[in-house]
């Protein structure tokens, strides 16, 4: 019979290793804010929109902005598309900055290949305005691109404000966690306080640590958040097993064990620790496998693959072993 392979990712407890705090939780409160805008992109060589009432509206309006008056006349141009906008404005944006945009086609416009976006602005949930956009549209440059309606402008917005922060005055900062979980936290707890020789950090619950500004770091936040977010700690995760059941894909957590458990499934048998395996007339024609007291799913896959287990024989397997409580941990199928 055929052996057919499928993919592993394991992440063993036993390799885990320590990490930055600063690839594991973010300060509360410095993270990007998103723009949007309306505009319109010109230039285009008749694939903009062809019949379109905001289109025709919104370029008569930047016609009569222009000095151009056109009272109670249709404008329609096929060389025009009716776009929005969307950028990042970064934490600590300073005015005179530049960020990219994305431009979304919004009318019946077949391309917006060619076109340049004329100025427009962009603003924030508050709908104050904080950036400007304009600039010539590049076609499956990156950004998700797939197809003409959708654009980048590299640096195509320029920073009209500063974004406002009384960050260094600030006595306290709160960590978030991008995973929660307690024991994380309380690790995170140890290490900065150990490092700032007090008790100047305290879990708030599995996702949140408040850290307290020391006295000697009145005035100088970014060093004293500099140190504590280049401190290590070994992140803890739940026991789980994801299993794609399109693809094959097994990806195992670290932590996940499987309790003494006799497997049989058609021809094969497996034996975890000592269960014991019930012998069949045909024996000698059956695949068996071993594995050692306490074993982690990592060591059945593996064994599993060695005895040429299909993956749908293998999701299988795994769905019975949770199901009489012998897979320690969750076992979630996609």
């Amino acid at each position: 019979m055929r052996k057919i392979y499928f993919l592993l990712l394991m992440i063993s407890c036993d390799l885990a290793q320590a990490v930055r705090l600063k690839d594991i939780a973010n300060v509360r409160g410095v993270r990007e804010n998103q723009l949007v805008g309306y505009g319109l992109v010109v230039g285009l060589a008749g694939t903009g929109d062809s019949k379109s009432e905001f289109t025709e509206k919104s370029f008569t309006r930047m016609l009569d902005k222009m000095g151009m008056k056109l009272s109670g006349k249709e404008v329609a141009s096929a060389n025009v598309a009716a776009v929005i906008i969307t950028a990042n404005l970064p934490s600590f944006a300073r005015a005179g900055n530049n960020i990219d945009i994305t431009v979304n086609s919004v009318g019946d416009s077949s391309s917006l290949k060619g076109g340049t976006l004329i100025q427009s602005p962009l603003r924030a949930a508050n709908q104050e305005i904080y950036a400007v956009a304009q600039g010539a549209v590049l076609i499956g440059e990156g950004g998700g691109a797939t197809h003409n309606t959708v654009g980048r402008i590299p640096n195509g917005a320029i920073i009209e404000r500063d974004v406002s922060s009384d960050f260094t005055s600030r006595k306290m900062f709160r960590l978030t966690l991008n995973n929660p979980d307690f024991t994380t936290a309380a690790r995170m707890v140890k290490v900065i306080n150990s490092d700032l020789s007090g008790k100047y950090a305290v879990a708030k619950d599995s996702g949140t640590v408040d850290v307290i500004v020391p006295q000697r770091f009145e005035g100088k936040v970014v060093e004293m958040l500099a140190t504590i977010e280049s401190l290590e700690v070994v992140p803890d995760v739940k026991a789980k097993v994801v299993v794609n059941q399109r693809t094959g894909t097994v990806v195992i957590g670290s932590g996940v064990r499987i309790s003494e458990v006799a497997i049989s499934h058609g021809d094969l048998s497996v034996r975890v620790g000592g269960a014991k395996v019930a012998k069949g007339k045909d024996q000698d024609a059956e695949r068996v496998g071993v594995i050692p007291p306490d074993a982690n799913v990592g060591g059945l896959v593996k064994s599993l693959n060695g005895l040429g287990v299909s993956p749908k024989d293998l999701i299988t397997i795994l769905q019975n072993i949770k199901a009489v409580g012998a897979l320690q941990g969750d076992l979630e199928i996609l």
